[in-house]
């Protein structure tokens, strides 16, 4: 191998081939000195190559190695202090993991020389490793950036337009018989064209991927037997994790990403990430070093003020980024740029995103991290989607993010949960979330878009789930039930998990299609987690993240086609009408020359709701009338938008209810094209005049429609 060394560049960070030879640049400001490893293989002991980097510019070691070819592994040795009290975890016996690397070799093979200390001695973290641990760490790649995206741009779906698919992307595939085996449960799979097919006849218009960046199965889960199955464990921020990869793991997994995205793009899906910046894979200061612990701890994590061996703990995971260092500001922007302009994807979700926020120990909404994404040219146009929590105190901060942001509305998810399962809830409350949830985005001056609704989430209960259980079972987890919300909002319909009761089926099955119908007409951006739609079961689990197995992948030999095809239908209803989803607040005030104000809620009398009749806990049905003359937008050659109005009728109670319909002026004829107690979404149906009554049984919607001959095609 040609050692050739050349002083090399500090920028960009990370290993980059130009086509004559490989530049290296790491951030390491409080290291004393460097060292490049090159492997000839991943499954090497040692190096066989090591160049100590001499050249330093504003604290990113840097040089550029001659003849160097895209495949080369490597890895960091960086030596400094190792003070834990003072912040400092150097070892140069530790080989580390370039947090810039845009692939990884492999997946970590657990063994106490992975941590900077002696396992075992008495003086815990204070004491100090001799032990290399080059033989069980995953190797970095010098990746070929170029790749042919035959014109490849964004979908650029607007948010009204949007319906978000959360998923999996191994446990999407994993069992799907018609994708070939030796691709399931990869990228490659994702963009075959027997998903691809699958998700435009839903009708969905983007994936949000739990993540794909590089991450680390625990030791205390390998060592039960279990895994890191959701990813929520991040040790490379650049670097597509290694195990969705049919095609290889020298930097095939880059291309086969790339190809997944130009895939799902030409059939009009946008690609959305999930992301974890507020914490890595080192976990506390018992955690392993793996990167950034070892390359400069002091200058990545937010650790005690008077005892900096500890960290700062907003996430539960025992460490949390610092994102109010420059350093770690620049490793998050450069990666959600990186992700942007080479990987092609089109937003990303922020796991624990208040924490980000965090300035001291407030949750400061106007924080830099806010302020630098804000002014960014490229990262401030793509989707921006916030958990708006984290697990410190303050950490709930739903509908409290800037302008520019989409957040998980929990309090959706909450009050539509309760509403069905007949909690007691107030009905205004059922109204805001409905209407998009002005009571948390109006004043700030966001859209309706700003709320993205959802019933159910990768954690916590499937659809299926949630009408079959009252208790969490997650006994397959190994922590004796202890771990998952016990806080579910769930209601088993009668009988705890499966049952070969009708009744009981008959309800679950209508209970399911509320949610969704509820969902997939409120203003705002539906979210749906993959599987919901066929049905899938956790077996009572809420808490799957470590079940790499039939609990958690979808089971495409027993999907309930009815639900399928129930689902399809109120998507596509929701698509081609663009009264249920608005880009504006309704304004409930009258329109000129119609007389009638945008939206109007009733009684079942078929009178219009007073005041008192909003805060009254024990009302479960109501009615509201959506205007489609009242859309206050215009088209994308400013026409006014003119759609169909629709009557909603929503009875929680459990008995059937009757209602009037309303005067001649909101609607001569209407007829019915959704019963969720029927199982259909048609466009014909029976007609119903003026006032005529129509009876709505207990727990279910009923749609009506009334066309508009003049509305804007």
């Amino acid at each position: 191998m040609n050692t050739e060394v050349y002083p090399g560049s500090p920028y960009p960070l990370g290993a980059t081939w130009d086509g004559k030879g490989v530049n290296f640049a790491l951030y390491a400001e409080n290291a004393s000195n460097v060292e490049l490893c090159l492997f000839k293989s991943a499954d090497e002991p040692e190096e066989n190559v090591q160049i100590k980097m001499t050249e330093r510019t504003h604290h990113v070691w840097h040089t550029y190695l001659p003849g160097l070819k895209p495949g080369q592994l490597y890895g960091y040795r960086v030596h400094g202090p190792y003070e834990p009290e003072a912040g400092h975890r150097f070892n140069p016996n530790k080989l580390l993991i370039d947090p810039y690397a845009k692939a990884i070799s492999g997946t970590i093979e657990w063994h106490d020389s992975l941590f900077g200390y002696e396992v075992g001695h008495p003086d815990e973290d204070l004491s100090f490793s001799t032990t290399d641990s080059a033989p069980y760490i995953p190797k970095s790649v010098v990746v070929d950036a170029n790749f042919d995206w035959e014109g490849d741009k964004s979908p650029k779906v607007p948010y009204h337009k949007s319906i978000i698919y959360e998923t999996h992307v191994k446990g999407f595939t994993k069992q799907h018989p018609d994708i070939p085996e030796e691709i399931r449960g990869s990228y490659a799979a994702l963009g075959h064209p027997v998903t691809i097919k699958y998700l435009q006849e839903l009708g969905i218009t983007a994936i949000e991927l739990m993540p794909v960046h590089h991450f680390v199965t625990d030791r205390y889960l390998i060592e039960k037997g279990l895994t890191n199955y959701w990813g929520y464990n991040t040790i490379g921020f650049f670097a597509p994790d290694v195990r969705y990869s049919s095609s290889g793991v020298l930097g095939q997994q880059v291309v086969e990403f790339k190809t997944m995205v130009k895939e799902l793009h030409k059939a009009g899906i946008e690609v959305i990430l999930d992301v974890v910046y507020n914490h890595t894979a080192e976990g506390n200061h018992m955690g392993p070093t793996l990167s950034f612990k070892g390359i400069d701890n002091a200058s990545y994590y937010r650790l005690v003020e008077d005892n900096k061996r500890y960290y700062m703990d907003y996430t539960g995971t025992g460490n949390t980024m610092n994102a109010m260092l420059p350093s770690v500001l620049r490793i998050i922007m450069d990666s959600l740029r990186y992700w942007i302009t080479e990987m092609h994807v089109d937003g990303f979700r922020f796991d624990l995103a208040s924490t980000l926020a965090r300035e001291l120990h407030e949750v400061d909404r106007l924080g830099s991290f806010f302020d630098i994404i804000h002014q960014d040219p490229i990262i401030s146009q793509v989707k921006l989607i916030a958990e708006p929590w984290d697990v410190g105190e303050g950490g709930y901060q739903v509908g409290k993010f800037p302008a520019g942001w989409a957040e998980w509305n929990g309090k959706y998810r909450d009050c539509i949960r309760d509403y069905w399962r007949g909690a007691e809830s107030i009905l205004g409350e059922f109204a805001y979330r409905f209407t998009g949830s002005p009571d948390l985005y109006q004043d700030d001056y966001r859209k309706p878009t700003a709320s993205i609704n959802f019933v159910t989430a990768h954690d916590g209960f499937t659809l299926n789930d949630l009408v079959s259980y009252n208790e969490k079972h997650n006994m397959a987890n190994g922590e004796d039930g202890n771990d998952g919300d016990n806080h579910n909002s769930s209601w088993n319909c009668g009988a705890e998990g499966p049952t070969d009761d009708p009744v009981v089926n008959e309800l679950r099955a209508k209970q399911k299609r509320n949610f969704l119908t509820t969902l997939f007409l409120s203003q705002g951006v539906p979210m749906l987690v993959a599987g919901d739609e066929i049905g899938r079961t956790q077996q009572g689990n809420n808490n799957a993240y470590c079940q790499d197995n039939e609990i958690s992948w979808l089971n495409w030999a027993e999907a309930d086609t009815e639900l399928l095809e129930f689902t399809r239908k109120l998507i596509h209803l929701r698509r081609n009408h663009p009264t249920f989803c608005r880009r504006r607040w309704f304004q409930g005030q009258p329109i000129k020359g119609v007389g009638l104000e945008d939206i109007g809620w009733f009684l079942p009398d078929g009178k219009e709701m007073s005041d008192e009749h909003w805060n009254q806990s024990h009302a479960k049905s109501l009615a509201v009338f959506l205007n489609g003359r009242g859309l206050h937008s215009r088209g994308p050659k400013g026409e006014q938008m003119i759609d169909d109005s629709f009557y909603l009728i929503f009875n929680a109670h459990y008995e059937p209810i009757s209602f009037k319909l309303p005067l001649k002026k909101y609607g001569e004829e209407w007829t019915k094209i959704l019963d969720t107690s029927e199982n259909r979404v048609e466009e014909e149906g029976i007609t119903y005049g003026a006032r005529k009554t129509i009876k709505v049984d207990g727990r279910s919607i009923v749609v009506l429609h009334h066309p508009i001959n003049d509305k804007a095609k």
